[in-house]
């Protein structure tokens, strides 16, 4: 076969390739259209700015339609009531008073991604370090600190050591503190140094100190760690997505325990204890968890029906009594603001 018609033939393969890429992208957004068409439409309401001066939620809007995948608030004395529209889309977002930190996918032929802050107008300042696929976001409660998760390979914290993350932490007013995969990783009284060390999910106690996971040999630990000395330190096994209390005495945290692969179950840590509460929520929740206040935990849930592109924020008692309600439908990754 000559030259020629070897090139002719990859150019027809190559065309090919595009068209059924292109295809398949408009017919999902197709299918995306008619079900947002069919979709009940939720109530929005157009006082941002006044929302955003009391006690609110910032959450994904998950709503099928006009402003899906857009930053919503409500206040947090009706949750389930109107919510306002930013107009800015993220695929997970947590905020403070004075900033946000908001990841997004952009989804086309090749998709790409991006991790960016927000100010109050909920306008990108500053693009931050990404070397993967956004997974996990939390700024310090001053505000001073960033810490982003992303995949290196891989979709799925389901089977540690079966892939590779990044966690850095930044300065929001502008600099990279670290990897925090670099740090060194201490657990029962030994040095991990395997090559397949992890960590991720950061939750700030201050603006040195932190709690996150780390996973090595098919292990997670929830781990302590100071930026200013560079070392975290185990404190339990099978703890995962960690989230400091409002008051620092307790960890929220997924345990995978012996459910099947993939699942977890939230507990809450006591920290000068050591015990565990596992909370009435039975149901597989994949989330890095909120505190509502001292008592409640948040959290997002993918709907069950087969193909839907909605969630929901629950709530549960965290000492373990009660049962999960619904707080904010058609929402998704809550963040508390006060």
């Amino acid at each position: 076969m000559s030259q020629r018609w070897r090139v002719a033939i990859l150019v027809a393969v190559l065309l090919v390739t595009a068209l059924g890429a292109t295809g398949f992208v408009l017919r999902e957004r197709r299918a995306q259209e008619r079900q947002e068409a069919a979709a009940p439409a939720v109530a929005v309401r157009e006082d941002l700015a006044e929302v955003r001066g009391e006690p609110h939620l910032v959450f994904r809007n998950t709503a099928l339609g006009t402003g899906y995948g857009d930053v919503a608030i409500v206040p947090l004395r009706a949750p389930d009531g109107p919510r306002a529209l930013t107009g800015t889309s993220c695929d997970r977002v947590y905020a403070t008073s004075a900033q946000a930190v908001c990841l997004t996918a952009d989804r086309g032929i090749v998709t790409t991604y991006q991790a960016k802050l927000l100010d109050t107008a909920w306008k990108p300042t500053r693009d931050l370090p990404l070397t993967g696929i956004p997974s996990r976001a939390r700024l310090s409660r001053d505000g001073s600190l960033v810490a982003t998760t992303t995949f290196v390979f891989g979709d799925s914290y389901a089977n540690p050591g079966q892939f590779s993350t990044r966690t850095v932490v930044s300065r929001t007013a502008g600099g990279v503190v670290g990897d925090i995969e670099t740090f060194k990783l201490t657990a029962g009284g030994r040095e991990i140094t395997a090559i397949d060390k992890n960590l991720w999910g950061v939750t700030f106690v201050d603006d040195d100190t932190f709690y996150a996971t780390a996973a090595s040999g098919k292990k997670t630990w929830l781990v302590r760690g100071t930026l200013s000395s560079k070392t975290v330190t185990a404190l339990r096994e099978d703890a995962e997505c960690p989230s400091l209390s409002p008051d620092g005495t307790r960890i929220a945290f997924k345990r995978h325990g012996n459910l099947p692969a993939g699942q977890w179950r939230l507990a809450v840590y006591d920290l000068a204890s050591g015990r565990e509460t596992l909370l009435a929520e039975t149901r597989s929740v994949d989330d890095q968890a909120e505190w509502l206040d001292d008592s409640t935990i948040l959290y997002g849930l993918a709907r069950g029906d087969a193909g839907s592109a909605s969630s929901d924020i629950w709530r549960v008692p965290a000492d373990g009594s009660g049962a999960p309600q619904l707080l904010v439908k058609d929402a998704w990754s809550p963040a508390v603001v006060r």
